[in-house]
């Protein structure tokens, strides 16, 4: 499979491209000052929420992720054994789930757990053992992958306590186990169809179905004019405006900056479009052209603009210029469309942005290691 390089079709050298990729990856996990990789003991890690000092199941299952694609099977290790050791939950009806939320000595903030994380730590654990080959006990990657994705789907059966992490009626994710709603950038297809190849037998039928419904998902979720998607939605893809004890989810803010991100993904990955692709060139045109003299702010998804700034511009400018990879359209040509154009502008703004700095870079950093693999064909199926 060959995986496109945006960076050098903008005339960027293979050996500054990936110059620059070893310099990102030593800022994220062992610049003394700026990483969020911490060493625990002798054979674990946590990644640290820098904004909220402690450790989540996004940047835990994250960082597994970024390790696997870097070939770093150590850190991956490490950061494997934190989380099987403090977050998996072995009782309850959360048993087999991750508690989303870990203070830094691995005491639990919370008993419920947050779908992307389970969805991410079985990707990673199937190519952990693609790559490396499999161990023993939690080691055992693929056996551990399986077993996570046969409790998100069927707890709640046979007299099994909890509930599922997926709507079995729409082939939805939601944003909690037996919540009514979703969040859009929980929605990743190309994963998706992954386990339907790799998933326990019986279920693989369901993973089918579920990357076809939520690519048809985001193509409805995704604004037709701003390419915009809400951080929570309802299964038809509209906000959900509810005020929740801790705020208001229904704008385009922070979660919902990685939609665009996982449409471009599953682009390069499937080429395979159900309408959702043209949101990366609305939601370019629309922070690039119509917001361009002040991008970085709050929106509803129709673009009406809030007076709060973005709490993560940074990764708000990673996600938009991942998004070029669901344009199909070279930006190496002689002549290039409009479109190609404001993707190129994207791409070079991104390349020329440094990670962010301070107490808010764990996530901003997460989105830009992302991007920069996305986009120089280093974010790959193992």
């Amino acid at each position: 499979m060959q995986y496109r390089n945006v960076f050098k079709e903008i005339g960027i050298s293979e050996k500054e491209i990936l110059a620059r990729l070893k310099e990102i990856v030593h800022t994220f996990f062992y610049d003394e000052k700026e990483k969020v990789y911490h060493l625990v003991g002798d054979d674990m890690a946590y990644i640290e929420d820098t904004g909220n000092i402690d450790a989540r199941t996004e940047g835990m299952s994250y960082g597994m992720m970024m390790c696997v694609q870097l070939d770093m099977k150590e850190e991956f290790d490490r950061l494997w054994k934190w989380a099987r050791t403090y977050m998996w939950m072995d009782t309850g009806e959360n048993e087999g789930y991750f508690a989303w939320s870990c203070a830094p000595d691995g005491s639990k903030n919370a008993d419920g757990p947050a779908p992307d994380g389970e969805e991410y730590f079985a990707m990673a654990l199937f190519f952990a053992s693609h790559r490396w080959g499999d161990g023993e006990g939690i080691y055992s990657y693929e056996k551990e992958a399986r077993d996570i994705l046969s409790a998100c789907l069927h707890k709640g059966e046979a007299g099994r306590a909890g509930e599922p992490m997926w709507n079995r009626e729409n082939y939805q994710i939601l944003f909690v186990p037996g919540s009514p709603f979703t969040d859009p950038s929980y929605h990743l297809p190309h994963f998706y169809e992954l386990f339907a190849r790799w998933a326990n037998e019986e279920d693989r039928e369901f993973w089918a179905r579920a990357a076809k419904a939520s690519r048809e998902y985001l193509a409805t979720a995704c604004h037709e004019d701003t390419g915009m998607s809400a951080e929570y939605a309802h299964f038809d893809g509209t906000p959900l405006y509810t005020e929740f004890e801790w705020g208001q989810h229904g704008y385009f803010y922070s979660d919902a900056y990685r939609t665009v991100a996982n449409i471009g993904l599953d682009y390069s990955w499937n080429e395979t479009d159900a309408g959702q692709c043209a949101a990366a060139a609305r939601l370019q045109h629309f922070l690039g052209v119509t917001r361009k003299e002040n991008p970085y702010m709050t929106y509803r998804i129709d673009g009406e603009v809030t007076d709060q700034p973005a709490l993560h511009p940074v990764g708000m400018l990673a996600t938009t210029a991942q998004g070029t990879l669901a344009i199909p359209e070279r930006l190496d040509g002689a002549e290039l469309s409009g479109t190609a154009r404001l993707a190129k502008e994207w791409v070079e703004r991104f390349y020329q942005e440094p990670m962010r700095q301070g107490k808010r870079r764990y996530y901003d950093n997460c989105l830009y290691l992302f991007a920069f693999l996305a986009l120089s064909g280093n974010y790959r199926i193992w």
